[in-house]
């Protein structure tokens, strides 16, 4: 009966049914209780209304009321904030083997780029019964990816990576919207997440191919030249990248970082907002240099860049000017 309103589309994901139990549990404590103090209400008033000549009587306290009232909401309190809670944690923590896309959202369209270097725009073909982790990003404003069939939102925004994930349990087309206000044709920020089944969706994979995002971010490492000072050797004037992610990174002053997502995008985007012990802060910003998309695929790279495969080449042989020694003047 659910599915026939609007307000309720179908449970396509192992999180709807989760977030439903939550939304219900809330919605019948309080239509419970709004029912009891509205009853009560009318009773006490029309038991206890003021007779003319009559004087109230004086109350004593009651220890046995007071805990009652008292225990009772706190038990309800504490097993909707544990219930909650656990559901949160759930929704937050993506499993280990989940595929990632990645996603930038711009006025006013969605742009997915998955690993195998599928590209699509308002569209998302996934693969039923299988963990899908999308790193999300804006290029402009704050969007929010919202899937109503899959109970999933989250805002995306500009300058960092949000993540959310899902595991779709039924194959079809599902509404994809933005749930944030983002400019004039906000309305028509729209798009269609494709559950297919795994066999299909392994075929359109082949048949979309056109370079992974690891192998698409190894050719613009090298274009950049960013192995001139990132070769892995000891006697580098940047940092070792191989290996990297999801390591602590030491950073002056004794801080530390993980390498994560948003520390690699940052790094790319803004080098100087956290210098590496014992470097020296000499990388160019590449803010407005490089594409949301080619960031994308460079953090690709990195988070692949095993020991040992550092290029050991470049396509020229000069480092870019950002890196050279400035000319003595004339």
């Amino acid at each position: 009966m659910e599915a026939d309103f609007e307000l309720f589309p179908a449970q396509a994901s192992t999180i709807a049914p989760l977030v439903d139990g939550v939304f219900w549990e809330l919605t019948a404590v309080t239509a419970f209780f709004t029912v009891l103090i509205a009853v009560m209400i009318m009773v006490f008033a029309i038991k206890y209304r003021r007779r003319s000549q009559e004087l109230p009587r004086r109350i004593e306290g009651s220890l046995r009321l007071e805990l009652f009232w008292t225990i009772v909401p706190l038990v309800i309190v504490m097993y909707l904030f544990y219930h909650s809670t656990s559901v949160y944690f759930t929704m937050i923590t993506p499993p280990a083997d989940a595929m990632d896309v990645y996603v930038v959202g711009r006025q006013w369209m969605w742009a997915m780029q998955h690993t195998g270097g599928q590209r699509e725009i308002n569209t998302l073909h996934v693969p039923v019964g299988r963990p899908v982790k999308l790193t999300m990003t804006s290029q402009d404003v704050i969007h929010s990816f919202f899937v109503p069939a899959f109970r999933i939102k989250q805002d995306v925004l500009p300058g960092r990576y949000t993540t959310l994930w899902f595991q779709a349990t039924r194959t079809g087309k599902f509404h994809l919207f933005c749930t944030e206000y983002c400019g004039t044709n906000h309305s028509t920020m729209r798009g269609t997440v494709h559950v297919m089944e795994p066999r299909d969706f392994e075929l359109w994979q082949e048949s979309q191919a056109d370079g992974s995002l690891a192998a698409e971010g190894r050719k613009l490492f090298l274009k950049l030249q960013c192995v001139v000072c990132h070769s892995a050797d000891a006697r580098a004037r940047g940092p070792v990248l191989e290996e990297l992610y999801r390591k602590d990174v030491p950073l002056e002053a004794g801080l530390r970082a993980t390498a994560d997502d948003n520390y690699l995008r940052e790094s790319i985007l803004n080098p100087r907002a956290k210098i590496v012990a014992g470097y020296q802060p000499i990388m160019p910003p590449y803010e407005g240099e490089v594409t949301e998309e080619q960031v994308i695929q460079l953090v690709a790279y990195l988070k692949t860049l095993g020991r040992g495969q550092t290029p050991l080449r470049v396509e020229a042989t000069q480092p870019p000017a950002a890196y050279r020694a400035p000319e003595p003047p004339k």
